[in-house]
């Protein structure tokens, strides 16, 4: 089984090399989860059976024109026909779906960044994330146009340094020097986006925090129990597709939802929402949060 798991690491490796993208081997090393030791004896075992494995400042490639990869490439290249259906297909998947993340990192596997982003974001979206991919690569500052947040209720011009996508491309990562704190920004919130000459000022504090099913991101994680009649199941399968591993079926037609949410404010608004079909089993600060919100609830 680990043989297996080292042989198709390294056909993908090999795929990815021959795309349009340099990488660095701590790059390769986190994208297929192995050490940077790892990667480099993969480099040196496709060098010894022929590949000319390409290296420049650090960052590497096996260059396409080599006949070996020709047969390969015609395999796997799409079309514009097949890429047009391929692209229709996806669209149609919600953006919440994890059917979607895992077609999406298999796209991954095969072929560079830019050219899944083609094929995976809305077009109305296409040309907000080409700029953030171009400022991440070159490690560049942006100001986010218009940005429209639900938090202050307002919309203005954001200065940040885009650093990380989530799934699909829903959300970017940046670090906001206004607030000096990392911070997730919604793609379809963005009028556009400006790449300024300026570099990362900040790229230590950078980093990826995790998300919940809920989509909400905060350092700090609590475990909530709840238990869902059907018709709560129901909505949390359609609106959070990503809680479904931590659903379990109990009898009559309840489920169990064990599951680490980033705050309450998430999972908050799917309990008010339902508050005859949910039943908090833990923690008691959550019915806390939840008793306070209904008490601030406007009635006109």
């Amino acid at each position: 089984m680990e043989d297996h798991a080292k042989l198709e690491r390294m056909i993908r490796m090999l795929l990815m090399l021959s795309g349009q993208v340099t990488y660095t081997a701590p790059e390769l090393a986190e994208r297929f989860s192995t050490s940077e030791r790892s990667i480099m004896r993969h480099l040196s075992t496709f060098r010894k059976v022929g590949f000319v494995v390409e290296c420049a400042q650090g960052r590497y490639c096996i260059p396409k024109i080599q006949k070996p990869f020709k047969a390969i490439n015609e395999l796997l290249h799409f079309s514009e026909e097949e890429a047009h259906v391929l692209s229709k297909a996806i669209y149609t998947i919600d953006d919440n779906n994890l059917l979607k993340t895992n077609l999406i990192n298999k796209l991954y596997a095969l072929y560079d960044f830019d050219r899944v982003v083609e094929t995976v974001v809305r077009r109305e979206h296409s040309e907000t994330v080409h700029g953030l991919i171009s400022a991440i690569k070159g490690k560049k500052q942006v100001l986010l146009r218009q940005y429209r947040s639900s938090n202050g209720n307002i919309v203005r011009d954001r200065m940040v340094e885009p650093y990380g996508f989530t799934a699909n491309y829903i959300y970017v990562w940046a670090f906001d020097p206004e607030s000096d704190v990392c911070k997730l920004f919604k793609i379809a919130r963005i009028e556009s986006v400006e790449v300024l000459e300026r570099p990362w000022q900040h790229e230590p504090l950078h980093q990826k925090m995790m998300i919940d099913v809920f989509r909400i991101s905060k350092p700090e994680q609590t475990t909530v129990k709840l238990r869902l009649s059907l018709r709560a199941y129901n909505l949390i399968m359609e609106e959070y597709p990503l809680s479904e591993k931590y659903l379990t079926p109990l009898a009559d037609n309840y489920w169990h939802f064990v599951a680490p949410v980033c705050g309450f404010e998430g999972v908050g608004r799917f309990v008010s929402g339902l508050c005859d079909e949910v039943y908090i089993e833990e923690p008691e600060a959550l019915k806390t949060f939840i008793r306070n919100k209904i008490k601030r609830i406007k009635i006109i």
